[in-house]
């Protein structure tokens, strides 16, 4: 599947944005009590549902419990690729290419001794070929951030990650001619994009306003 995203570093080598603001968020919180008196713990996150065969798979929910009690987790359906940590929940892995196939039924819980919560079922599906990719086009800027010409525009960066804020993947693109590039390679999942311009000496813009694409 192709997605098209438009980025505008607009007009400004330390400054820019991105016309699209898409937020995406699947996770599960709960929320009950008990009789006894002690706060049930929660939990919430949103586990990408594929990876690359030789590619790192890592998620981690977010729990917390009202009472300060100590948490610990637990799994169900763990792939065989996965390890799986009982005082963070963390799932993690690099399957292999024999490893390709769908993992259904995976059941991430936390407990507090006394109450337990879990995320909602859900599978990982390690793929031998991703599926998608995001088009990126923007304009050039024109100008510096103290306003003068921009003489000496070298390139591009484009960064992206599966959480906001936080890009783990670096693209970068030399020249200033260029004004579009497919991200490829993509997983189904969703993707954060930020894109920064940098001059003939290397100084580089800040990141631009951050967009978000999700690739089915």
């Amino acid at each position: 599947m192709r997605n098209t995203l438009i980025v505008l570093l607009a007009g400004s080598l330390l400054s820019g944005c991105l016309d699209d603001e898409e937020s995406n968020f699947h996770g599960y919180e709960s929320e009950p009590d008990d009789p006894s008196g002690n706060s049930s713990p929660t939990i919430s996150g949103d586990p990408a549902p594929a990876v690359l065969f030789g590619e790192m798979y890592d998620f981690e929910p977010d729990a917390i419990d009202p009472d300060g009690d100590a948490l610990t987790f637990s799994i169900t359906g763990k792939p065989g690729w996965a390890n799986f940590e009982a005082s963070t929940g963390r799932l993690y892995g690099q399957p292999t290419q024999g490893d390709v196939g769908s993992y259904d039924g995976i059941v991430i819980s936390v407990s507090d001794g006394s109450a337990s919560q879990s995320l909602p079922t859900f599978s990982v599906s390690v793929s031998q070929a991703a599926l998608g990719s995001v088009t990126l086009s923007w304009n050039a800027p024109t100008q510096n951030a103290d306003g003068t010409p921009l003489l000496d525009l070298a390139g591009y960066k484009i960064y992206y990650g599966r959480i906001s804020g936080i890009y783990d993947h670096e693209i970068q693109i030399d020249g200033a001619g260029t004004t579009t590039y497919v991200v490829g390679n993509l997983t189904p999942d969703t993707y954060y994009f930020a894109a920064t311009s940098f001059n003939s000496a290397g100084v580089e813009s800040d990141y631009s306003g951050e967009a978000v694409r999700t690739v089915n």
